[in-house]
């Protein structure tokens, strides 16, 4: 209204203006260049002023029209996840944060804390989202398919499996909750080390540390580390496991010389990692990796320790998995302490970040 009043002013003086330069020709030049000027410098801010754009609050809403596409930062990449189901044997597709609800409902008790849950979602759509980053389709018994349903890859439930899962429990509907939750609350987040989605490995139970990547496989890869996890040993049911097999299934699962039937079955550890695991075991005459010790005997982890009753050696396990990365119990008993997901993926993946997926858009 103060603009009107001053204008409307305005529009008076130059009629007025108009009278004097008629009566005084010899004027004319310096006041049409005066008032052109006293017109320029007035009307110009109010231009600018009136033009400038809204910087307070959330401005997402007020963009409309093509603009928003340029603007947009989206949270899921336009993929469809091909997972070759085992026991159905066929392929099914779906969008990546359906693929992420899948695994978690295969990979982690509903019952675990939703920041266990959330580190959980974010770790398993690193791991799909590295493969399809790197065309890594191994180990999957058809083309066509990027992963499969097992924990060969990570393990998932389709829709109907999901729907099955707790249709006689009470808590049915809170579970489907609290699982939409996790997803929807990590959309579109992956760990990245220097901007590369990160090997996000991840297993059951430690032993009281994770190990080394390079202690259980071959690389060694700056964030996964070993760091200790304390917390499994009263969460875990298991922490500490029992196995007991014959001295002769010994002999024929590791592939050991025979021994003389009176006499035990000779094991002594050599080397252990930083993860307090075996590293290397010498078993009779033959020198072992503790991964391949686990792997053969199908023990829970590479920390045992055995005792020989007559014929039969009894084997006692630590931890329950491979070791390398996050341990999901380790990551419940951080989230009952109140630690956040981020929290907890900072302390299993050593010197990540957490990234949207849109950041990665040079190498998708």
């Amino acid at each position: 209204m103060k603009n009107q009043r001053w204008l409307r002013e305005l529009r008076v003086r130059f009629k007025q203006g108009v009278r004097v330069i008629a009566q005084h020709p010899m004027i004319v030049i310096v006041s049409a260049w005066m008032m052109t000027l006293l017109i320029a410098v007035t009307l110009i801010p109010l231009i600018v002023v009136n033009h400038q754009p809204q910087t307070m609050g959330n401005t997402s809403s007020q963009i409309e029209g093509p603009e928003a596409n340029k603007n947009e930062k989206i949270d899921e990449i336009p993929i469809q996840v091909a997972i070759y189901l085992v026991d159905e044997k066929r392929i099914e597709k779906v969008s990546l944060e359906q693929y992420i609800r899948g695994v978690l409902a295969a990979e982690m008790p509903i019952e675990f804390e939703l920041e266990a849950l959330k580190a959980q979602a974010i770790a398993a759509r690193t791991y799909i989202i590295r493969r399809y980053v790197e065309k890594d389709f191994s180990n999957v018994p058809v083309a066509g398919a990027w992963v499969t349903d097992t924990v060969t890859h990570q393990a998932y439930l389709t829709e109907d499996e999901i729907a099955r899962k707790w249709n006689k429990s009470p808590e049915q509907a809170a579970n489907l909750k609290k699982l939409n939750r996790a997803v929807d609350e990590t959309k579109g987040l992956v760990i990245t080390y220097s901007g590369y989605p990160i090997l996000a490995s991840f297993f059951s139970t430690s032993n009281g540390y994770t190990e080394n990547s390079e202690d259980y496989w071959t690389s060694a890869l700056p964030y996964l580390r070993s760091v200790v996890s304390p917390w499994e040993e009263a969460l875990s049911p298991k922490y500490k496991t029992t196995m007991s097999y014959s001295t002769d299934e010994v002999i024929q699962k590791l592939d050991v010389e025979a021994i003389p039937a009176a006499a035990k079955l000779s094991m002594k550890v050599i080397e252990r990692s930083d993860g307090k695991r075996i590293k290397r075991i010498q078993v009779g005459s033959k020198i072992l990796s503790g991964r391949e010790v686990r792997e053969k005997l199908g023990l829970g982890s590479s920390q045992f320790t055995w005792n020989s009753k007559g014929d039969t050696i009894e084997f006692t396990i630590f931890g329950s998995g491979h070791g390398v990365g996050m341990s999901q119990w380790g990551a419940q008993g951080m989230a009952i302490e109140g630690r956040k997901a981020q929290e907890i993926i900072a302390h299993y993946y050593k010197g990540v970040s957490i990234e949207k997926i849109h950041s990665l858009e040079s190498i998708l």
